[in-house]
């Protein structure tokens, strides 16, 4: 009986095709076959020319980032193993010329689908384009490839909101994903928006929607047929271990909350602060993928392995935490890990009442920034604080759905593929019990040292000046906090005496009760 192969060994000499290979997911992804897996084929990545810059150009300029660094001193020869796919996912064939096309179909033996447009607002045509008929352009490529070990479809965890509890299964369509991509393909734009509320219920957005259509293109596509697996990550944050403690690139999720009240810019989140927030490091996730991978590839039972897979890379049953108590370490951590040019010493806190939060949203975010960026104007600056505000009001609505909902995201079978690895794999690609012994205050301490390097571009030397810098706003406001209340005081006590508020509250009372 053969030896079953370790991971590397198993993708030793395959070639992977990736889709959204430039996005968070994806980079850390190509970054840990590339190490850990040193003996792979070649990386064919779709990539499209952006911002001026050319498929090669992209690929340059991902591989430049600091998260490349450990690679190229173990494997630098494996970057020339990255070869750029001219295409475009919201395209019919995936935009792919005909040479491309062939090369992949008779070279890829696993694909990674992981583009995605994760906008809440987009528009129904432009999601549906994107998520679920790129999908199925995905599938169709991948039934035509003569060596096809493995299809790994990205979904979330969220695309079944109308359940509270989400098993790594799949549910019940929503709508026909065929009859959904023939009319983003043939109605208009606007009448698709004005239908889009009443057709994508009972789901909160386009993007939930066309992600829950694509898991079943990959259903109906590829169940029975070709080995598939579809995989969905909730909320990904921050590496915890690998390559590095830190690595991101995106402002999405508790992180960005952290960042925006650590800049003394945010100082009220509409949630429901005793729910779960369901973050996983992005690592975690990888590794996890790649276990699937290995695992689908190495299945033996033919009517097995050509059954879709269903796996939720969630926080579930691992180290829960509340937004409530993600605010209060970002409190914490405010005073160890500032971050620079504070703009106001940080503090705030979640509501769960709408008009509690606007009104502190009015008082403490937008008058204040409007006085400031009245500064700014006079002093010659431009403003940004408002348009700040703007973002983050508009950020807070788009996941408010999220952040005043809960649910479960059961995982065990995510968690049992690590109990399928080999002793050698284990110290490379073993997940859950890093991700248990990390504490959410230290999880979150270098995900903060990492936004710090890596998002808003401070180095670990300006750390001291950064915290002589927020001392200074603390006690400005608390000055100013000071100042706050006296005047209030002064102005009420004024009334108090100038109306003469107690001897007219009695006249009225004797008027009222005099027969």
């Amino acid at each position: 009986m053969a030896a079953i192969p370790t991971i590397p060994e198993y993708f030793s000499e395959k070639n992977v095709f990736i889709t959204g290979g430039s996005g968070f997911i994806g980079k850390v992804l190509i970054e840990k076959l590339l190490r850990s897996c040193p003996d792979i084929g070649k990386i064919y990545l779709l990539i499209r020319p952006k911002k001026g810059k050319n498929s090669q150009e992209r690929i340059q300029f991902m591989t430049d980032l600091p998260l490349f660094d450990v690679l190229k001193k173990s494997f630098p020869e494996n970057l020339a193993k990255i070869v750029p796919i001219s295409g475009d996912v919201k395209e019919l064939e995936l935009g792919l010329s005909p040479q491309d096309k062939k090369t992949l179909i008779d070279e890829v033996h696993i694909v990674y689908h992981i583009a995605a447009s994760v906008r809440f607002d987009d528009p129904l045509k432009d999601a549906v384009l994107m998520n679920t008929r790129g999908t199925r352009e995905v599938v169709r490529l991948a039934k035509e490839m003569k060596h096809l070990d493995v299809l790994m479809h990205f979904s979330t965890t969220y695309c079944n909101t109308d359940k509270q509890i989400i098993e790594e299964q799949i549910y019940p369509p929503h709508a026909d994903w065929e009859k959904t991509i023939e009319l983003a393909e043939t109605l208009d734009a606007h009448v698709l928006d004005v239908l889009s509320v009443k057709y994508i219920h009972p789901l909160p957005n386009t993007y939930t929607f066309t992600k829950s259509l694509g898991e079943h293109v990959i259903a109906d596509l590829c169940d029975g047929q070709v080995p598939s697996v579809i995989f969905r990550p909730s909320i990904v944050i921050s590496t915890m271990t690998d390559p590095f403690s830190g690595w991101i690139d995106n402002f999405n999720g508790p992180v960005g909350i952290l960042v925006a009240s650590g800049k003394g810019v945010m100082r009220a989140c509409y949630a429901n602060k005793e729910n779960i927030a369901d973050y996983v490091p992005c690592d975690s996730v990888v590794k996890a993928v790649i276990m699937a991978t290995w695992s689908k590839g190495l299945e033996k039972n033919e009517s097995e392995k050509n059954k879709v897979s269903v796996y939720n890379a969630s926080n579930y049953d691992v180290k829960q935490v509340t937004f409530g108590e993600i605010i209060d370490i970002g409190k914490q951590l405010t005073w160890e890990i500032p971050v620079n040019d504070v703009v106001w010493y940080p503090d705030g806190s979640i509501y769960s009442c709408w008009y509690a939060f606007y009104t502190i949203f009015i008082v403490y975010q937008l008058i204040p920034s409007l006085f400031l960026d009245a500064l700014l104007l006079i002093m010659g600056y431009k403003p940004i604080l408002l348009k700040i505000q703007r973002k983050i009001y508009i950020a807070n609505m788009a996941l408010r759905y999220y952040l005043t909902n809960q649910w479960k995201f059961p995982n065990k079978k995510v968690l049992e593929l690590e109990n399928k690895l080999l002793p050698s794999d284990f110290p490379h690609f073993n997940y859950e019990k890093q991700h248990k012994l990390a504490e959410p205050f230290n999880y979150f301490s270098v995900a903060m040292m990492g936004c710090r390097r890596y998002l808003l571009k401070e180095t670990d030397e300006t750390l001291d000046n950064a915290k002589v810098h927020f001392k200074r706003m603390y006690l400005l406001a608390q000055v100013f906090n000071s100042l706050w209340y006296i005047a209030g005081a002064v102005i009420l006590f004024y009334i108090y005496n100038k109306l003469d508020l107690v001897s007219k509250l009695n006249d009225i009372h004797t008027f009222f009760n005099t027969p």
